[in-house]
């Protein structure tokens, strides 16, 4: 089984090199210790989409750069066979879905903004937000000052290793 990245540009306003951000996501689920039968699926919306799934979970009125949708689904092909209802210690259940992790779904219109704001390239700042989305679906949080450093220090990490070079300095 492997890892498996769905993607999907559903937008027209600003270019997404989608293959790129499929695999960029695929390299930080690997370097973040995911195996075998994940499933993530990456979504580039425009405006008006973000805004609205931003309103409706969040509570948040306007659009936003990056929404992390984990699912904390009960059925996991973790563990051996008998732990979930197979049929001999220790053989694999090939039968058994994948685990859904999550959706990632980004507003290239708005990374375009947020990156002229700061004077950044725009697909640093794409690649920023997809690691960033990545990361939340696998429990990674910035609430507290702390986490935040934690997890700005990863993406960094994690953006040089796997994108770009450009991430060094910052």
């Amino acid at each position: 089984m492997t890892v498996d990245v769905f993607g999907a540009d559903e937008q027209h306003d600003v270019g997404v090199a989608l293959d790129q951000m499929l695999a960029l996501t695929k390299s930080v689920l690997l370097a973040e210790g995911v195996r075998g039968g994940a499933e993530v699926s990456l979504l580039f919306v425009d405006e008006l989409t973000i805004a609205e799934l931003n309103e409706r979970f969040r509570g948040v009125p306007g659009p936003t750069d990056v929404l992390s949708f984990p699912l904390e689904d009960e059925v996991s092909g973790a563990g051996r066979s008998p732990d979930v209802g197979g049929t001999g210690p220790g053989e694999p259940n090939e039968d058994l879905p994948p685990d859904l992790l999550g959706d990632v779904v980004v507003c290239p219109k708005v990374a375009a903004a947020n990156a002229a704001r700061d004077d950044v390239g725009y697909d640093d700042e794409l690649a920023l937000l997809v690691v960033h989305g990545t990361l939340h679906l696998l429990g990674w949080d910035h609430e507290v000052p702390a986490d935040a450093i934690r997890m700005e220090a990863r993406e960094r990490e994690l953006l040089l290793e796997h994108f770009s070079a450009t991430w060094a300095g910052r």
